[in-house]
């Protein structure tokens, strides 16, 4: 399962602690956690859990971001892309649903990246949305907007699995 996330923690202590729920969870079901390759932030949060769970971590970093020694060292196998176009194609294509938590900019990329691909059916891997403490409530109402609006060919509830904590997806995966 691709984690897509961000390489800082963010202000809320919630997500950490959803990120380490998230990982020790992944190990737990001997599901391969996929994600950027990053030692920090949320990213190395959820590595380190998996790992501390004896879980399997495939990490895929571009070039670019091992430069500045960002790669986490510790995972289970670490692939080093051209650069960051590659990276997001190698990690959808190397899971079966993915996972999107807190995250910045290049979170918000790979998950709409992940919708577009589903749209035009390039792929149709679920997309599981961890909404900690509302962090996407105002994302999701526009993209609520722009299905009323008529500029979408699905409803967010078809392409979007909304969650507020990895005990809902920890259901879900039973």
């Amino acid at each position: 399962m691709a984690v897509f996330c961000g390489s800082k923690t963010g202000n809320d202590p919630l997500f950490t602690e959803h990120a380490r729920q998230l990982g020790y969870l992944l190990a737990d079901k001997n599901i391969r956690l996929i994600y950027g390759g990053g030692r920090k932030g949320l990213m190395g949060i959820i590595a380190d859990a998996t790992l501390e769970k004896n879980g399997e971590v495939t990490g895929i970093i571009p070039h670019l971001l091992t430069v500045s020694e960002q790669q986490h060292l510790g995972v289970t196998e670490l692939i080093i892309a051209d650069d960051m176009h590659s990276r997001k194609k190698m990690l959808y294509e190397k899971c079966d649903a993915a996972v999107i938590m807190p995250g910045g900019i290049g979170t918000l990329d790979e998950f709409f990246e992940l919708l577009t691909w589903n749209q035009l059916s390039i792929h149709n891997k679920k997309v599981f949305l961890l909404n900690i403490n509302g962090f996407y409530d105002s994302l999701l109402q526009h993209i609520n907007k722009m299905h009323a609006e008529g500029f979408l060919y699905k409803a967010t509830e078809e392409q979007i699995i909304a969650l507020s904590s990895v005990e809902e997806l920890k259901a879900i995966l039973s």
